[in-house]
Parts: structure tokens; sequence; C-alpha cells
């Protein structure tokens, strides 16, 4: 069995840290991941560019829905722009057209545009109507891989409809099950998914320790922290899987 590669999704400097330390095998770079996930700011691409594992930077100038117009679309290949100015291995992105399908027009400019960076295929998958035909769509665009949880909130409610994906994909493009996975919950998935990447936070929620910062309105009254212990505690249980 190959090694199950772990990525851990972190926004801000202390985070990364975390992942590095715990031993994360890449690093999804974001801001605001209490919605998703964000562009990351130049400057903390400068710093995950020192790394020392793989950085794919999400490329998302807002939140919400994933449907981009051209002015957007403009935004978001000057954020590629950033990302390998910065030296980062690859971006991860997506964009919907309203009935739910990926926007074929929207993604081939942008994978155009990040030529020569890693591709990752983000969760606007999960929003699709024909896995199949989206799969396939990822595949022509060039995508090394899809991040999904299956259609469902957590990825391990979703078992059926990932190896369902997994079927669908084959050998022509990784996908990667990601939201909701930890420590307690990866044994559910590793033995019915023949996978060869997961997707984790490895966070934990702590209270916000200052009651003014709050009251005006500059954090919410908690956050999630990613967690070097959890990291490693996630390297360990894919270890011991594979080891079986």
């Amino acid at each position: 069995m190959s090694r199950i590669l772990l990525e851990v999704c972190v926004d801000d400097a202390a985070g990364l840290d975390a992942a590095v330390k715990g031993g994360a095998d890449r690093i999804e770079l974001c801001s605001a991941l209490s919605i998703g996930g964000l562009t990351p700011s130049p400057g903390l691409m400068a710093l995950a560019a020192g790394a020392g594992v793989p950085v794919y930077a999400m490329i998302r100038p807002r939140p919400g829905n994933f449907i981009f117009g051209p002015v957007e679309i403009g935004i978001m290949r000057r954020e590629i722009d950033a990302v390998r100015s910065a030296g980062l291995a690859g971006v991860v992105l997506g964009a919907s057209l309203a009935d739910g399908r990926l926007d074929g027009t929207a993604l081939r400019l942008l994978v155009d545009h990040a030529a020569g960076l890693g591709l990752t295929l983000h969760r606007a998958f999960d929003l699709v109507p024909d896995v199949a035909d989206a799969v396939d769509r990822a595949v022509d665009l060039g995508f090394e891989r899809i991040l999904t949880s299956g259609g469902a909130k957590r990825a391990p409610d979703a078992v059926d409809a990932l190896s369902s994906i997994l079927a669908q994909a084959g050998s022509r493009i990784s996908i990667m099950p990601g939201s909701g996975i930890t420590p307690d919950t990866i044994g559910s998935l590793l033995p019915q998914l023949a996978v060869h990447e997961i997707h984790s936070s490895c966070s934990v929620a702590e209270p916000a320790q200052d009651r003014r910062v709050v009251e005006l309105g500059f954090a919410p009254e908690e956050t999630r922290r990613t967690s070097e212990e959890i990291v490693r505690l996630m390297k360990d249980r894919l270890v011991a899987f594979q080891a079986l």
C-alpha cells in the first residue's frame, strides 16, 4: 500500500507552524477557514514559502457561492500570480454555474493562468448535480486531485458517495476526502476507501480570551486552532492503518 498523505488546512502563521511541526505532508493555505477558506494574504504566502513542505494556496476572493463573474475571475488570476511570485507549489480553486455544474469556461481560464502550478479542485465539486460528468471535466481540465466530502457536510457521513466518486475517478485523478475528518473519524473511512491522501484541519475549538474584542465585533466567541498534537496523532493513525 502506498503512503497516505495528510494535507492540513491552516489560515494563520501559528497554524502553519503547528502543521509543519506535527508532520503534515502538504499545507492548504487559506484565510478565514471559518467560512470555508479564502485567498491568503501575500504576507502569509511569503511565510509559507519557507515551510519545507508543499503549500497550495486557496484562490477564492469572497465568501458565499462559487459563481464568479469576469471581474472576480480577473481578481483570481491576480491571486494566482501572487501564489506563483511567492514560490508556492500550487493552487486550490473551483467555479460553478448557477445549476451547480462546474463552470468549464471559468475554470479553463484559471487553470491556463496557473500553468506550472499544482491544481486542486475544491469543494465546489460537492455542489454538482452529476458527479460522473464533474469528475470527467476535472480530469480534462488537468486537476491533480478533487477535495470532496462526498456531497455531505462531513466526509465520514458519505462513505458510499465517496466510494462511487473513487470508482468514477479510477487512476485518472486523486480523490481526497475532507471535512469532518479527525483522529476519531478516520478509522471509519480508511478501511472502506482506497485513498492516497486525506484533508483535515486538525484543529481544536478555543473560546475567545478577550471579551472586549468579541464585544466590538473583532472576533467570534469561539475560534479553531491548528493543533500540532492532533496533526501528529493523525499521522500516527495513518501509519498504523498502513501497517495492517
